[in-house]
């Protein structure tokens, strides 16, 4: 059952959306706030391209975060881009933006 199902039907699922929703939220708030620590910190040219990577690595998930949301939205949610089965709800709580299931996320690598 994806998360759509799940806003229209019973008050767990709207449950379930609301505490998807707010992981995501909490996801973003954390790396924004990475984000602007990276910024602050500048270095020598070593530590410069370190500080670039994980700027790249934030942004990434950043923009990954957004598109969970959209997700949310159009009812996507939890369910696998590569198999279209539900991804497990422990992955989500550990990755709230996981796109795939742990299989076909391996499969991808």
């Amino acid at each position: 059952m994806s998360l759509d199902t799940a806003r229209t039907g019973s008050p767990a699922g709207r449950r379930r959306v609301h505490e998807a929703r707010q992981r995501l939220q909490h996801e973003r708030d954390t790396r924004l706030a990475q984000l602007g620590a990276l910024r602050e910190g500048q270095g020598d040219a070593v530590a410069d391209d370190l500080v670039a990577a994980q700027r790249t690595a934030v942004r990434r998930a950043l923009k990954d975060i957004d598109a969970a949301f959209a997700r949310l939205e159009d009812g996507s949610y939890g369910m696998c881009g590569g198999c279209a089965k539900p991804i497990p709800a422990e992955r989500l709580e550990i990755l709230p933006y996981a796109r795939a299931c742990v299989p076909c996320a391996q499969r991808a690598d």
